[in-house]
């Protein structure tokens, strides 16, 4: 089954702090993303969804700079990531799915090395290390080695240096894995708020997660985008988004 694909339903007018213009990475032959576009404006909670293999975390990675794109080019906050890099780089807060984090540190030692190595100013920097501590349910942690933290701790401590330096762009790659149900509910609750004056883009597995917490859907699959619209529309009129799902990727 093909799916049509939507331009930006919501936030028209509003400036384009996310956007991906024919980006394409290839390895060889292989093509791991294709002709990727979109945009996603300020105040938007977009989900990236698609099956494993699909090419969510390439793009991501080229959204962020951390990977260089073969053909096209990626903009935060209109600032090309390839040949702007700092001045994108201090728009974004960026959560790698299994991101790699210093075990023998503290989520306190860790997150004030990151804040100083960005030159984030002290009283900031101590006044954001109290928010993303109390945000991501830190404190009972904040001294222990992070070789010690369950996943779920570690999951919060990415995300956490992700808010760190008040970002206006969150690009968030399964940032509820290793959660407990309570943890859950309070990061979608945190995502909520944060996407009233910040953009998030969102990949995850979970789908109700994508009814809880976004208002529009872009689907990628074998490396190019299927749909691009609102979950209300993904979701189709029984509300059944796991079947929409199956059927756009499978039958794609």
């Amino acid at each position: 089954m093909s799916a049509r694909s939507h331009g930006n339903s919501e936030g028209n007018g509003d400036k384009v702090m996310i956007e991906a213009r024919g980006l394409s990475k290839f390895y060889g032959s292989f093509a791991a993303v294709r002709n990727v576009t979109f945009s996603v404006p300020r105040g938007q909670v977009a989900a990236f969804l698609g099956p494993n293999g699909a090419g969510k975390s390439t793009t991501m990675r080229l959204l962020t700079g951390y990977l260089a794109p073969t053909e096209g080019e990626a903009r935060i906050g209109g600032f090309d990531v390839s040949t702007q890099r700092l001045e994108a780089s201090r728009l974004i807060g960026y959560l790698p799915e299994n991101g790699p984090l210093y075990s023998e540190m503290t989520p306190n030692t860790l997150l004030r090395y990151l804040g100083e190595a960005r030159g984030m100013p002290k009283d900031q920097l101590e006044e954001r290390l109290d928010y993303v501590a109390e945000q991501c349910s830190l404190q009972t942690v904040w001294g222990k080695p992070i070789s010690k933290l369950s996943r779920g701790y570690r999951q919060r401590v990415g995300m956490a240096q992700a808010l760190l330096h008040d970002p206006e762009v969150l690009i968030l790659d399964e940032p509820t894995a290793g959660l407990d149900p309570n943890q859950v509910h309070d990061v979608r609750e945190l995502i909520r708020s944060l996407g009233e004056t910040k953009t998030v883009l969102l990949s995850t597995h979970i789908l109700r997660e994508v009814q809880a917490t976004c208002s529009r859907v872009i689907l990628i699959h074998e490396g190019r985008i299927i749909f691009d619209g609102p979950v209300k529309e993904m979701a189709g009129g029984d509300g059944d988004m796991e079947r929409r799902f199956r059927e756009m990727t499978i039958g794609a």
